[in-house]
């Protein structure tokens, strides 16, 4: 359920049937009947104050409305991804009238392309899946570009060549992000293992916390996770120790821990999708954004990092910004999964489709992918 204090309210936050709505610049009504403001809703599966996954999209929602005055925007939080839950949320969004609606997590999947059979005149984007239709769309970004890094700047900074990683549920995404920073770690440092523990969660501070304190009693000096909480951040810090951010800059929450943090930059994305619509210029795609196009980045490599790591680091950084670096780069042969088969030959990249299913763990990876 969505609080609603006095604040939000003189802020110009309208709670309307569970959908907390923010009209933009708009000015109070007068006797002048006046067009109907474009609407966007945005579909949430954590609370917005999670500095995480949630925080970032919602971050993007506010860059939006700063673009684009005038227009209304409207969130549910705390979405449940049970097909009952998400379809009803959803719905709603629809039947008050949204033009856009944003879904932005993975099992809103189904959800998302049940509804918008119902309302072939709504926009639908459904965030990290794959299903679309003529009237869904789907975009995501190329994360595992600044995990890669980042997974350069852990390896350069373990001492117990142990590195944890706390992974939220064995989809593509997850296991593609552990391979590209478990990548980034052995380019720098090849005698270091990353060990991966599962919650199957995305926001339960308190069990991705336990995990992250069990990597640490095993061994691991940095911690890596696919959370929506600082839980392992802190965790990392309690013990004197290192981690590596997710989502949002997490270092305001464990500032001697944090080493940096991929971070997810949704405003020029949601603001291109809206100008489209607008224009009547949308057609349904597959967006798949890299550290070029600004929708992934890396928050600042922490000043207690030695100068010739945070100086090697802003050199990958920039060639990825540049073009020159892609993610291709990351994924080209000779790759060679846990067990020590070749999954890709040397010189060969792998592709969009089979990055974007991958099931199996790089060489350096110590864990198994649940079935």
């Amino acid at each position: 359920m969505i609080r609603r204090s006095l604040f939000a309210v003189l802020a110009g936050l309208v709670l309307t049937g569970g959908i907390v709505t923010s009209l933009a610049g708009v000015a109070a009504q007068d006797a002048t009947p006046a067009a109907e403001p474009f609407k966007v809703g945005f579909v949430y599966v954590g609370p917005v104050g999670d500095l995480g996954w949630t925080y970032a999209h919602d971050q993007g929602r506010l860059a939006l409305e700063e673009g684009f005055p005038g227009i209304e925007t409207g969130f549910q939080e705390n979405v449940p991804e049970n097909p009952a839950d998400a379809e009803r949320v959803i719905r709603q969004f629809a039947q008050d009238g949204f033009d856009v609606i944003f879904t932005t997590s993975f099992g809103y999947m189904d959800p998302t392309i049940n509804v918008a059979q119902d309302f072939p005149d709504t926009t639908f984007i459904h965030i990290s899946g794959f299903k679309t239709a003529d009237n869904v769309g789907t975009g995501f970004g190329k994360i595992e570009e600044p995990r890669f890094v980042s997974g350069q700047v852990a390896g350069a900074m373990t001492e117990t060549n142990q590195i944890g990683y706390v992974a939220a549920f064995p989809i593509p995404e997850v296991i593609r992000g552990i391979n590209a920073f478990t990548l980034g770690v052995r380019e720098v440092n090849p005698e270091a293992t990353v060990q991966v523990v599962w919650t199957n969660t995305w926001f339960d501070p308190a069990k991705e916390r336990a995990a992250a304190e069990a990597l640490l009693d095993g061994g691991a000096d940095v911690i890596a996770q696919h959370q929506d909480t600082a839980g392992p951040q802190q965790a990392a810090e309690d013990r004197g120790l290192y981690s590596v951010g997710y989502n949002a800059d997490m270092a305001s929450l464990a500032p001697d821990a944090v080493l940096t943090s991929a971070i997810w930059n949704w405003g020029p994305f949601y603001s291109d999708v809206v100008q489209q619509v607008m224009d009547g210029a949308w057609e349904s795609s597959q967006y798949w954004g890299s550290w070029q196009d600004g929708v992934v980045d890396m928050a600042p490599v922490a000043e207690f990092v030695p100068e010739e790591i945070r100086a090697a680091a802003a050199e990958e950084v920039a060639r990825f910004k540049s073009g020159e670096e892609t993610i291709y780069t990351i994924f080209t042969g000779p790759l060679l999964d846990q067990s020590g088969e070749e999954r890709v030959a040397a010189g060969q990249a792998m592709t969009d489709e089979e990055l974007l299913s991958m099931d199996w763990f790089v060489e350096g990876v110590d864990g198994d992918i649940p079935t």
